[in-house]
């Protein structure tokens, strides 16, 4: 349900309509219009906690920071809900794909000192936590894989051995993953948050934002695809990866694989077996 009276207190302008709009599957989405005309993208989760919405609203101004890729302007970023500048789409440009490619390497070039985020926020309904490690393979262990596999198998929904499989995998990290600056991540990049701005433009949308190695916005591309060879390709003329990146794509498919698992249960089980043993 819209929280009508607290859209209108935090923005001091009455609603004069709404009405319910396609927004995905974890939150509900609005379209309103307010008495001074303005249109705006609302989106709001019955019993979200309370620090759900402000922290994406923080990651989207994160990003914009960048000057990289469009994303929309934050209104307010309240406990009950988001408001957002209003992107209806134009047909896409025929660059688009380009676009897209060298605007998130450019987002990538953004860097910072060490990974994870000075707060904490969400992928989905999931907290996330980004409490900073000293390297990169500590944090994608600690903060990003364990918590998933403790979750999933507490429930009952992984096996067992699912622990001492990934501990192994833990170990072996620092040798499989090359040392590189770090990044600023969208952090959730599928299909799905890819939207197409007024201009035809490559917008983002619904970030689960946080530093560190920019090889995991690019194998979350490619677990559900709606990406093409050609947004690749200009990302890798714009920004080079290191050699051996195809080979780290099922490691860094595992955090989001293992997210489907705790939402959406046992039969993403197999999938995450199949990554994980390429790397035991």
């Amino acid at each position: 349900m819209l929280p009508q009276a607290d859209i209108e207190q935090a923005l001091g302008q009455r609603l004069s309509s709404s009405k319910p709009i396609s927004g995905g599957d974890i939150c509900q989405a609005y379209l309103i219009t307010l008495d001074n005309g303005d249109r705006l993208f609302v989106k709001t989760r019955p019993n979200a906690p309370a620090e759900m919405f402000p922290a994406e609203g923080r990651g989207l101004k994160w990003l914009a920071e960048t000057d990289s890729l469009r994303l929309p302007e934050v209104v307010a970023a309240e406990p009950t809900f988001l408001a957002l500048e209003l992107l209806e789409p134009g047909p896409r440009t025929k660059d688009f794909d380009q676009k897209l490619g060298e605007g998130l390497a450019k987002m990538h070039k953004a860097s910072a000192p060490e990974p994870g985020l000075d707060h904490d926020n969400f992928i989905g309904p999931l907290p996330q936590p980004n409490q900073p490690r000293s390297s990169w393979p500590e944090f994608y262990a600690e903060q990003r894989l364990r918590p998933r596999v403790l979750e999933a198998v507490q429930s009952g929904i992984a096996p067992q051995n699912w622990e001492q499989k990934f501990e192994k995998l833990f170990q072996k990290l620092p040798e499989i993953i090359p040392e590189e600056p770090y990044s600023r991540l969208h952090g959730d990049l599928w299909g799905g948050n890819l939207h197409t701005g007024p201009n035809g433009e490559p917008c983002l949308i619904d970030p689960a934002a946080y530093v560190g190695h920019r090889e995991v916005d690019l194998a979350m591309m490619r677990l559900f695809g709606g990406f093409s060879n050609e947004v690749f390709e200009s990302y890798h003329h714009a920004y080079p990866l290191e050699s051996g990146h195809q080979d780290r794509v099922k490691l860094y498919q595992l955090y989001p694989l293992l997210v489907h698992v705790v939402l959406f249960g046992g039969g993403y089980v197999s999938s995450v077996n199949r990554a994980l043993d390429q790397y035991l």
